[in-house]
């Protein structure tokens, strides 16, 4: 079974990408390469037991095992030494990439306070979006009741465009709810 966003591209982003941007074969649309889910824990230097909640609530949020991320350099002022553990990270591609996408979009973001869309200028110049959520709890699948501490994550888009709008024109023809 495919995935519902991945059938809205097929069928209709295609289409409206090739006429706006005048492609003149298929090979040159942009797609979604990669998301990655990026959850930094600084306060996991003092008790280990956070980096395994964290990891837990990573790896349900994402259906994937998250990679521990470990400090390159040793920085005095954070009481952080070379290798120490200090964030956990997931890349989703094909399958699990669409499915996450699809219920980010219809399901969590909707969830947050005040939510009128997201940010339209959070583009890095090469057509790679990052978006900054402040809490786990915005997604189903997190139980409310065994939430130790709310932490935040980074979600990075990873396109295949070039520029920054055409890259906003996919994700917008995926379903991105986009500041108006």
């Amino acid at each position: 079974m495919t995935a519902r966003l991945k059938e809205k591209y097929k069928n209709e982003s295609t289409k409206a990408l090739m006429e706006k941007f005048n492609y003149s074969n298929v090979m040159e649309l942009p797609k979604v390469e990669k998301i990655v889910i990026n959850m930094g824990l600084g306060e996991a230097k003092d008790n280990s037991k956070i980096m395994e909640v964290a990891v837990e609530e990573l790896a349900t949020i994402a259906g994937q095992k998250p990679v521990i991320t470990r400090a390159k350099k040793s920085v005095a002022n954070f009481k952080i030494r070379a290798g120490m553990p200090i964030g956990a990270k997931v890349t989703l591609r094909g399958q699990k990439m669409y499915e996450f996408m699809d219920r980010l979009f219809n399901v969590a973001l909707p969830r947050l306070r005040d939510f009128k869309g997201v940010k339209k200028n959070a583009f890095d110049g090469r057509g790679n979006y990052a978006l900054g959520l402040k809490e786990q709890l915005i997604f189903p699948e997190i139980e409310y009741d065994k939430v130790d501490k709310v932490r935040g994550m980074d979600i990075i888009f990873v396109t295949t465009a070039n520029t920054d709008e055409e890259s906003r024109e996919l994700l917008q023809s995926l379903g991105m709810p986009f500041a108006k």
